[in-house]
């Protein structure tokens, strides 16, 4: 039991040491135009920009809220196995998790309309894949340690929960400056499902009791379900059940050929004076209809079983009874393991995203003063101000609830080609989060880096989070009157 104990740990801790989708470095970074994918309401003072293709927009993050690879696998002395009853099994809880979120720019670029120069438009194509996964604590327990000398202890079945996807987004926004105080966007989505699979419904529980028949009763009492969808093609050729490739199948799914969704993203920015302005976004609210190659599993039921029951001298009368096969039916027509092609809907995490910003210092251009039309735009003059400093929220709805995070960040311009971002964020993952980011403008090229956690990367095996963008842009330069 010790062994498979530890394997289901390793799997575990494999398939998900990772997590977050905060964006703060980026949000509000106006600056750098992939920002406006976090809200598309926020201040443009670009005429136009295309992104480099495959290049515009590069992200990852990856998170672990309870544990590291170095509490397991640090050559301190200690036996790994008390590292994982002490740190995993004693020091993790059901609210734990590890994820982890890729994001890939396939296309992304904006213009400003010419017949009304307080709209701006935007649109793209990116690809997203994500994973959650909160750790199963009784089960993990149950693994690890068996049910000896646990009687009465209820496992609960609830704690398996998780989630992962990987879909591509086509999206067009509208940004539109309503007056000098206030800008509002919205952006549509269309969303192509590659794959997809969660369990987050689990309900039920284990329990071992004194028999009355042998020594031991188990009873199991399970509501459980799996629902997974454009998975088993992908499985059935790598395992060469089915012909094709899997670069064949995603393709296809990428450009709408898998499941469909809609979505919408709505945002604002709001001056509420001539230094401080206030900011917000909701992104993602839809869903995805999942209708393609599905694969469900369910465990429905109740069973309470003392194992292998042999009444002497009644076993006797019948020499070819098998006691084993009779417990498995018996077990199954009361717990049904089944499996099923319905189609269902997900829905997408919806995140929320707020600022409060005060701007101070020199303004970058003295043009900022004047009561200009909005066409009076260009890339020396995104900033009204040298500095700024503020406050951001951000929520996302996760299986578990909401998980939030509050950050702090100075925002620094340099000349008309260098801006810095640093941050300082507090979230479940860590109290010590620091980020910087840096975006530099040489002529009509844009590139920007940005980074999270960076004390983290001292020892990138200890640190419980880490996260990076990287895009290359072309901007339009130059006054536009």
């Amino acid at each position: 039991m010790r062994f498979w104990g530890l394997l289901i740990i390793a799997a575990l801790w494999g398939s998900g040491s990772l997590f977050s989708q905060n964006k703060e470095l980026l949000y509000d970074f106006t600056e750098i135009p992939q920002a406006i994918l976090l809200n598309p309401g926020m201040n443009t003072s670009f005429s136009w920009y295309a992104g480099v293709p495959l290049a515009s927009g590069i992200y990852g993050q990856a998170g672990t809220s309870g544990i590291t690879v170095n509490d397991l696998f640090a050559n301190d002395g200690v036996d790994f196995n008390i590292k994982v009853r002490t740190r995993a099994l004693n020091g993790l809880s059901k609210r734990d998790e590890f994820g982890a979120t890729v994001q890939l720019d396939l296309l992304h670029g904006g213009y400003r309309s010419k017949k009304n120069p307080r709209h701006f438009y935007s649109f793209g194509v990116y690809f997203e894949s994500s994973t959650i996964l909160y750790w199963p604590q009784d089960l993990a327990y149950l693994a690890f340690e068996g049910n000896a000398d646990q009687l009465g202890r209820r496992f609960d079945l609830g704690h398996l929960k998780t989630r992962g996807e990987g879909l591509t987004v086509f999206h067009f926004g509208l940004n539109k400056e309503l007056n000098r105080s206030l800008t509002v966007g919205a952006r549509a989505k269309l969303y192509s499902g590659i794959y997809d699979f969660h369990s987050s419904t689990n309900s039920g529980y284990f329990v071992t009791n004194e028999g009355q028949n042998n020594l031991l009763a188990n009873t199991l009492v399970a509501d459980m379900q799996l629902r997974t969808s454009g998975i088993e093609e992908i499985r059935a050729i790598i395992d060469n059940e089915a012909a094709g490739t899997v670069a064949n199948v995603i393709t296809k799914r990428a450009l709408l050929g898998g499941d469909l969704g809609l979505g919408i993203d709505l945002g604002f920015t709001y001056q509420l004076n001539e230094r401080t302005v206030v900011t917000g976004s909701l992104l993602d609210l839809g869903f995805v209809y999942h209708s393609g190659d599905i694969k469900g599993y369910s465990l429905q039921g109740s069973a309470t079983t003392e194992g292998v029951e042999v009444i002497l001298p009644d076993a006797f009368d019948d020499a070819n009874s098998d006691f084993w096969q009779d417990l498995v039916d018996e077990i199954e027509a009361q717990l049904p393991f089944e499996d099923n092609n319905t189609s269902y809907i997900t829905f997408r995490p919806t995140q929320l995203y707020g600022s409060l910003r005060y701007n101070f210092g020199e303004p970058v251009n003295g043009d900022l003063d004047c009561d200009c039309d909005i066409g009076v735009t260009d890339a020396d003059t995104r900033f009204s101000y040298r500095n700024a400093l503020g406050v951001q929220l951000h929520a996302i709805n996760r299986p578990r609830g909401p998980q939030a995070a509050l950050t702090a960040f100075y925002l620094r311009r340099i000349g008309n080609f260098l801006g810095l971002k640093t941050t300082y964020t507090v979230d479940k993952f860590s109290m010590t989060n620091i980020g910087l980011g840096l975006n530099v403008q040489a002529g009509p090229v844009n590139f920007y880096v940005l980074g999270n956690n960076l004390l983290g990367y001292q020892n990138l095996a200890d640190s419980h989070y880490a996260s990076f963008q990287i895009g290359f842009n072309i901007l339009s330069w130059g006054t536009n009157r």
